[in-house]
């Protein structure tokens, strides 16, 4: 394994990326060219094309990456009966990396991400297990917004005040 060319791609790759969020605060993503990744990377097209098809793919990856990371602040919890009322875990993420979240937002996966760890069993309780699917998609999309409306302020309030609002929009329901 020539770990050299392997350290090579990965930090061609990390460039790549970091230029294409770069570019997404200032552009919609049909607006960005390959051409204008590379010149700001000062990389060559062949080494774009090496590691992607194109720009979507690229956007892709990055959605990948960001969903990957929020699992694995998780994964304890998957392995050991999962906590689904620590939000205050993602709030200070989302706040540490709030170029990764606009982005993950203003490329609109949010409205593709599916809630693998929402605590049905609660769920069940709560609404007499009726129509939960519903309640799935009402606790997401009421989440979504108030990240976005947080993020869009610059996150100034801080992770624990977050996780109060959250808390206190679902009165009681999620409970510590």
């Amino acid at each position: 394994m020539n770990t050299k060319n392997n350290r090579r791609r990965r930090e061609s790759m990390e460039r790549i990326q970091k230029v294409f969020i770069e570019l997404l605060q200032t552009k919609e993503l049909h607006e960005i060219s390959v051409s204008d990744i590379c010149k700001r990377c000062e990389l060559n097209r062949s080494t774009f094309y090496a590691n992607f098809v194109d720009i979507y793919e690229l956007a892709d990856k990055v959605r990948e990456d960001l969903e990957r990371e929020v699992n694995l602040l998780y994964e304890a919890e998957t392995t050991q009966g999962f906590n689904s009322n620590d939000y205050l875990k993602l709030f200070y993420h989302i706040k540490d990396n709030q170029l990764f979240y606009c982005t993950y937002f203003k490329l609109g996966y949010d409205n593709q991400f599916k809630l693998e760890y929402y605590d049905i069993h609660q769920a069940k309780q709560h609404f007499d297990n009726r129509h939960i699917e519903y309640h799935v998609e009402f606790f997401r999309s009421g989440f979504n917004a108030i990240v976005k409306k947080w993020l869009a302020g610059g996150c100034k309030e801080t992770p624990e005040e977050m996780d109060e609002i959250i808390r206190g929009e679902y009165r009681g329901r999620v409970s510590k």
